[in-house]
């Protein structure tokens, strides 16, 4: 299982650096244009942590590796919409992680009442529309951009229970990666600190 945790206001800072770490085409794919430095400030500045949900992939690193938005369109998420937008940093792509942050988000939309996800893609975006298409959405072609449809079916216990486990895992998987390189950095410091200089520090 690939650990996929909601990201809250404390992820702020690292969401702003996984965007800032894609290359152009990237960042032309994420956000239909190529977006600069500022722009992706402002986006990540305006990102509504109490209205949308925030996916993200860490690596055992803490480096935020793929993330995505699922926005919704309404004042009220259940009956209403949502559109969905994903990023993934190019070490880490043919992992699947696009698609898998795509069924997370379904799930996710599925249990809070959405009927409707839409998506907005690059015409030329090949890989998200394969992800959007193998899920059941349809797209119309406007120009160099499609949108496509999905329409969600209703909750089941099943996939409440799913994603309730699936969140659970993904936050204790975190915390042990904190945990780790919390104690990765303190053995690095004792062995700063422990190790012999060199001189006379190994009597016969």
């Amino acid at each position: 299982m690939v650990p996929i945790r909601s990201l809250g206001e404390n992820h702020r800072d690292r969401i702003r650096a996984h965007l800032k770490a894609l290359n152009d085409h990237d960042r032309y794919f994420r956000f239909g244009f190529t977006a600069n430095d500022e722009q992706i400030d402002r986006y990540v500045d305006g990102l509504n942590f109490e209205r949308d949900e925030i996916f993200g992939i860490y690596n055992r690193r803490l480096k935020l590796i793929a993330m995505a938005h699922l926005a919704y369109t309404g004042e009220t998420r259940a009956g209403g919409s949502s559109e969905f937008g994903v990023s993934v940093l190019a070490q880490a792509r043919c992992r699947g992680y696009g698609a898998r942050l795509f069924e997370r988000a379904v799930m996710h939309a599925r249990n809070e009442g959405v009927h409707t996800m839409y998506v907005h893609v690059l015409s030329e975006n090949a890989a998200m529309l394969k992800i959007a298409r193998s899920a059941g959405a349809t797209f119309v072609r406007d120009g160099p951009e499609s949108e496509g449809h999905l329409n969600l079916p209703p909750a089941t216990i099943n996939s409440q229970l799913t994603e309730m486990v699936e969140e659970q895992l993904a936050q204790a998987n975190y915390r042990i990666k904190v945990q780790a390189k919390q104690l990765l950095k303190r053995l690095g410091r004792f062995q700063a600190w422990w190790r012999p200089s060199g001189h006379g520090a190994h009597p016969d």
